[in-house]
């Protein structure tokens, strides 16, 4: 019988095979999509508040899988790499990541992690770096992203932003929220981050 994961995943990788791009083309082709399922308890998050306003936002190739998403919320388990200690309360009370596949992901892959990111509204998430190479796709947008040393950037759903080993990034929202496909490989793949850029939330 098919599952809610399994639906999960066969919605991500169906979005993920809209993509028209070399890099995500050449990340998609060396995944084996029969992973095994891992049994994980739900794990529910202030920040999947968002989801309702996320399936508004996504553009037509990305909204099956916001509404899948936001249909079975309470039933996945997202996780936090930080704490409040890290960033701070609102911070992390708007903040999540599932986890789709990978070494602690809903699917077993061991090669590859990837899933999806939300951040709320008017949330920066400070310059960080990790080993691991790292694709990001944006299915909402107008979110503003930096890598190395330059400027924030505006970001519209469905660009494509690579992060190669150990290149600090960053990004934050404006006045919607992001949700943000993520492939990482290549590295750690549940390696908390070196943060190297400022942790406190607004627009200065």
């Amino acid at each position: 019988m098919t599952t809610n994961f399994d639906e999960l995943l066969e919605r991500f990788h169906a979005t993920i095979e809209t993509f028209d791009d070399a890099l995500v083309r050449d990340a998609v082709a060396q995944i084996s999509w029969a992973m095994p399922a891992r049994p994980l308890e739900p794990h529910p998050l202030a920040c999947l508040c968002q989801l309702d306003r996320i399936v508004e936002l996504a553009p037509a190739g990305a909204r099956p899988l916001a509404r899948l998403l936001a249909k079975h919320r309470g039933e996945l388990r997202w996780g936090q790499t930080y704490s409040e200690a890290d960033f701070g309360k609102t911070f992390i009370d708007n903040y999540g990541w599932l986890e789709v596949f990978g070494t602690r992901g809903h699917f077993v892959n061991d090669e590859v992690a990837a899933g999806l990111l939300i951040l709320g509204p008017d949330i920066v998430y400070p310059d960080h770096h990790h080993i691991a190479e790292e694709i990001y796709i944006p299915l909402t947008g107008g979110t503003e992203w930096r890598m190395g040393e330059g400027e924030f950037r505006r970001r519209e759903a469905g660009e494509v932003i690579h992060h190669a080993s150990d290149i600090s990034h960053a990004m934050r929202t404006g006045k919607e929220p992001l949700l943000a496909l993520y492939i990482w490989r290549g590295g750690p793949l549940a390696a908390k981050s070196a943060i190297t850029g400022s942790v406190s939330q607004g627009r200065n």
